[in-house]
């Protein structure tokens, strides 16, 4: 078990430094180099890391994997076609997300005509508690699970306007489940306004959740709080509906 979790550990840095070699690799891990390169020339055997040079990165077998997991996701498939639409009917980007290990994985984005580039790309996991679509997930999980997953990542700040107090975050939730609909103030990044809600199942278990995000000079007043809120409730009715027919 531990020499699969130091594996994991070594690609795990290979992604955070961008590229490494052995010698940055056991500094930033602090193993011993002996011990990083073994590790590496199995990884490079296996095909889940190249080396360049002097220099490593992680392979892109890992997107065989990923594809495959996302894949096997229904709500993927259904709600597809549909965050694609959103995208295109408000011009900004469009975001479908799931919560697993008590993160938020950005399953799905699409960009419409006027959309930003944002850091975050499929793929991408982020603490739950800094996006509205993370708080969407949040305010119908269990109440066992919520603090489970505060307990393991704690509440800690993306940006000033993060919430990091449990007791704020707790009616925040309560003011969710609700509404029906989530609000990002620039929590995650500075600049950005979202809109979220939840993808529910017919006996409310969360699936996931939809959003559409934009810069907070464009998304604001009436376009923040009722226009983008109505777009993505009604695309979300739509989702639902496909999950219980489909």
């Amino acid at each position: 078990m531990k020499s699969v979790e130091t594996a994991f550990r070594i690609v795990d840095a290979l992604k955070t430094l961008n590229g490494a070699g052995v010698s940055e690799l056991a500094a930033h891990l602090d193993i011993p180099k002996s011990t990083v390169h073994n590790y590496l020339s199995t990884l490079v055997q296996e095909e889940f890391v190249v080396k360049e040079g002097s220099s490593y990165r992680v392979g892109i077998q890992f997107l065989e994997y990923g594809a495959y997991a996302r894949s096997e996701l229904d709500i993927y498939e259904i709600a597809k076609p549909e965050t694609d639409r959103l995208a295109e009917s408000t011009g900004e980007l469009a975001n479908l997300m799931v919560e697993e290990h008590g993160r938020g994985s950005y399953l799905y984005r699409a960009r419409g005509e006027d959309a930003v580039q944002v850091e975050a790309h499929v793929g991408t996991r982020v603490p739950l508690h800094t996006t509205a679509l993370g708080k969407a997930i949040l305010a119908y999980l269990p109440p066992e699970r919520v603090d489970a997953i505060v307990d393991q990542h704690g509440l800690a700040p993306a940006t000033s306007r993060t919430v990091t107090d449990r007791d704020e975050l707790d009616d925040e939730l309560a003011e969710i489940r609700e509404a029906g609909v989530a609000f990002d103030d620039e929590e995650r990044l500075a600049g950005l306004h979202c809109v979220a809600a939840p993808i529910l199942s017919t006996d409310d278990r969360i699936l996931g959740a939809l959003s559409v995000s934009g810069p907070s000079n464009r998304i604001q007043d009436e376009r923040f709080t009722e226009e983008l809120p109505r777009k993505v409730l009604e695309t979300v009715n739509v989702i639902e509906l496909n999950v219980t027919y489909s």
